[in-house]
């Protein structure tokens, strides 16, 4: 037992030494396993890491992913869910404060981007509006809806609303699908069109609604189906 014990503290000692060296040189496994020392501090992490990330690829997955899935795993309880949760959280808020400084949007992508580390693993249909002004630069961003495992029920009025208490000029729309795949329906387009309809006469635009899945995201401006 103490020659095990000295095995993996000696371990976690190379391992930050490393990391404090040459962070980027950390494989995924390892940066996880630096993560998780402080959860459980008297075991080796080595093999929950590597089953964490076999069960989530990605870290982003793994950082929203179902706290039912996650106690599914050996090893995994109420403080490595604090863990994962608190770093979660921690990225988005950095995310959306980067986006929030910046004078105005600059890049589709940047806005795709935090869309995706927001709502891509929302294990239901989540609604996410950015409120925009006169400049492109972001006023707020909110989650209005959440909706069952394959719909939410969107409704122009209260988008507009919102825009309208915030002072909007411009708002983009982004919604994920719970299944990953990002392919608009029909009712995405179709809802899309209506909100641009309504939101006409208040002199409120419809910059984009992009769908939002696990790998990748669709700008339905770019597709042309805008209306």
């Amino acid at each position: 037992m103490a020659k095990d014990v000295a095995h993996y503290f000696g371990h976690r000692q190379r391992l930050k030494d490393k990391f404090l060296k040459i962070p980027e040189g950390l494989a995924d496994y390892e940066l996880l396993e630096l993560l998780l020392f402080s959860a459980i501090p008297r075991a080796d992490v080595k093999p929950l890491a590597k089953e964490l990330l076999q069960q989530f690829p990605s870290f982003n997955e793994l950082l929203n992913a179902d706290e039912t899935r996650l106690r599914s795993i050996k090893g995994v309880g109420d403080t490595v869910i604090l863990t994962l949760r608190l770093v979660g959280t921690l990225s988005k808020r950095l995310l959306q404060q980067d986006i929030q400084n910046k004078p105005s949007i600059k890049s589709a992508k940047d806005v795709t981007t935090y869309c995706q580390q927001r709502i891509a693993f929302s294990p239901v249909e989540s609604l996410m509006v950015l409120f925009l002004d006169n400049n492109n630069g972001i006023i707020h961003d909110e989650v209005m809806q959440r909706g069952t495992v394959d719909t939410t029920a969107i409704y122009p009025r209260e988008i507009l609303k919102r825009s309208l208490e915030l002072g909007a000029s411009s708002i983009i729309l982004a919604h994920n699908h719970p299944s990953g795949d990002p392919t608009p329906s029909r009712e995405d387009i179709v809802m899309t069109q209506e909100i641009i309809k309504s939101a006409t006469p208040l002199n409120i635009a419809v910059l984009d609604h992009i769908v939002v899945g696990h790998a990748e995201s669709i700008s339905l401006r770019a597709l042309g189906v805008m209306g």
